[in-house]
């Protein structure tokens, strides 16, 4: 199992390098925000079908052939977005969610066999991580590539990783061959009847499209606050980063540990949503007076909570989800996450366009804080019965 979780992590954190690199780099390749929100819309416009029509390709092919391909995907959508072009990075951002998309469920279906009941869970958090992995190598190192080389040399980095990504996954595809499974495909209408069936779950699936587009919003254009609107230096706005996703990273596995301890997974996300949305506001409104070590340390509670609530979402879908279909259910939940993906960076690109990205981030905490109340009227269903 050591060598699959490895190598699927590994790929998380290749997917997770290449999204943020444009948002990372961008006050030094001078990327507007606009041109971000588009790459990251193109992203998840292919990213979506490309997970949903996924299983058959993964039952064919197999899970590490699936993910050679996904790195080779990094590999030409790095290429394109290093001719800096607008075309050029929206024809990157279309062809990173040919990876985007395949990666999680080639992931779960290798792992899932390999893997007792008993250590799924936190088998699958350990996986998540790459996400936060990713991100904070990226968030350190292309920053200070960018300055000392220039922006095309940090694409060229990331795909030179996708690169000996392929390497790695072939050669232990022969080990694994015939030990992947097709994910369960539904459609649309049936996605919607798991989730709508109860209340309580269809109040996750809501919460969940703020919190995807705190998320995705902190990831792709955090720098650009930072030195925009918080007076950090692009190095330091890429520490700050790092700082949020370190504790992402923390948070992926801590709040799944408190919410297993108390036996209170929506309490936690409840907590989880309060502290986004507070972060979210205070740097969007005062973060400039925090100081750099106040900066830093609401960058990393940022993190903590809007990078963290992954783990503890899922685990409470699988809580409430009917036994026999909990599978079929967080994918139908995971439906509703995509939308706020999908809106985020319109919204925020249209926000900063009218009143700047400090007004972004804190819209975005109120519509967390909506997400947070509706987890609160969704639990009292769990009083009552």
């Amino acid at each position: 199992m050591l060598p699959a979780l490895g190598a699927m992590t590994s790929l998380q954190a290749l997917v997770a390098l290449a999204l943020f690199a444009p948002g990372v780099v961008a006050p030094r390749a001078h990327i507007e925000v606009w041109q971000l929100s588009m790459f990251s819309c193109a992203v998840f416009a292919v990213g979506i079908p490309a997970s949903f029509w996924g299983g058959g390709f993964i039952a064919r092919m197999g899970s590490l052939r699936i993910a050679s391909l996904c790195a080779a995907a990094i590999v030409i959508s790095m290429a394109l977005a290093s001719l800096g072009t607008t075309a050029a990075l929206l024809a990157a951002g279309l062809c990173l969610g040919l990876a985007f998309g395949p990666e999680t469920p080639a992931s779960a279906a290798l792992l899932s066999r390999l893997v007792t009941s008993e250590r799924r869970a936190f088998v699958f958090s350990v996986r998540q991580t790459g996400n936060q992995i990713g991100a904070v190598c990226g968030s350190l190192a292309l920053p200070a590539i960018a300055i000392w080389l220039g922006p095309a040399w940090c694409y060229a980095a990331v795909g030179a990783c996708a690169l000996v990504a392929i390497l790695l996954f072939e050669r232990l595809r022969p080990a694994y061959a015939g030990k992947s499974a097709p994910l369960p495909q539904l459609d649309l209408r049936e996605r919607l009847a798991l989730v709508t069936a109860d209340r309580r779950i269809a109040m996750l699936a809501l919460a969940s499209m703020p919190f995807s587009a705190m998320q995705v919003s902190l990831n792709t254009v955090f720098v650009m606050l930072g030195t925009r609107e918080l007076g950090l230096s692009h190095i330091e706005a890429g520490m700050a980063l790092a700082c949020a996703q370190a504790g992402g990273l923390v948070g992926r596995l801590g709040w799944g540990y408190v919410a297993m301890r108390l036996d209170a997974s929506r309490m936690v996300l409840v907590v989880i949503g309060l502290g986004m949305a507070f972060c979210a506001a205070l740097l969007g409104l005062d973060g400039a007076s925090l100081g750099r070590i106040g900066q830093f340390a609401v960058a990393a509670l940022f993190g903590l909570t809007a990078s963290g609530w992954n783990g503890v979402f899922i685990a409470e879908i699988a809580r409430l989800a009917p036994q026999d279909r909990i599978g079929e259910t967080t994918g139908a939940v995971l439906t509703a996450s995509y939308a706020g993906l999908l809106a985020a960076p319109a919204l925020v690109s249209v926000l900063d366009g009218v009143a700047g990205l400090g007004a972004a981030f804190f819209a975005l905490a109120c519509l967390a804080l909506c997400g947070t109340l509706a987890l609160i009227w969704g639990g009292h269903d769990r009083a009552k019965q």
